[in-house]
């Protein structure tokens, strides 16, 4: 079996979810993608995907490779394109995932400019907070504001964000100004769900850093 048939229909199983999916978009039998598959595991000695009644679930050797091989189809695409067509306009879908405040802050005014030079392309932005599977949820994309844990996804950095600590002034009348980090401690607080640090860094004057616990 071709190496690249073989990495075609193993995106392809992931990106559907199914053996029977990915050989219905095919047009060939599931038996067919099942024996791909199977080779290709075969050939590369590990395993890649583990199969239930219900779904596909990529092992830590598929998501690599998984990783892989869109980094290499992308590239291939990228360059047929470029001998074949020339400046040709961007086609498809893109899918984007952002933070919602960001995303009505930051995205939406460059969004039609956007889809304006490339009218051949559909968009698809998913606006949430939420903690995301990219690619169990097929994202091409996904703005996130915080630090990437240890992963085979490609990170970026776009900008500086940084947090502010503010009460209201009846809050403040109520329970009295804190004076130094630690005085956090009796003080009650809304914190940011999502984020998983669990504390606040302070820098004073002279560059002292402190630091003031917020759970």
């Amino acid at each position: 079996m071709d190496r690249f048939e073989e990495m075609l229909t193993f995106v392809r199983v992931v990106k559907a979810g199914s053996l029977s999916a990915a050989a219905e978009r095919q047009g060939i039998a599931k038996s067919a993608v099942s024996r791909r598959l199977a080779e290709l595991e075969t050939r590369l000695g590990v395993q890649l995907l583990t199969r239930t009644t219900r779904r596909l679930n990529l092992t830590e050797s598929g998501r690599q490779y998984y990783a892989h091989c869109q980094t290499i189809l992308a590239e291939l695409e990228e360059a047929e394109l470029a001998v074949t067509h020339g400046d040709v306009a961007l086609r498809g879908t893109l899918r984007i995932a952002a933070p919602l405040s960001f995303g009505i802050s930051h995205l939406s005014p460059v969004l039609n400019s956007f889809m304006e030079q490339h009218a051949a392309l559909k968009l698809e932005l998913d606006l949430n907070d939420r903690t995301l599977n990219f690619m169990e949820e097929d994202i091409d994309l996904a703005i996130r504001i915080g630090h990437l844990e240890d992963s085979t996804l490609v990170a970026r950095k776009l900008a500086s964000t940084r947090m502010v600590l503010c009460a209201s002034p009846a809050y403040l009348a109520r329970y009295g100004e804190p004076r130094h980090p630690r005085d956090l401690e009796q003080h009650t607080h809304l914190a940011y769900s999502y984020i998983k640090s669990h504390y606040w860094h302070f820098v004073g004057e002279n560059n002292e850093s402190k630091r003031g616990r917020r759970d």
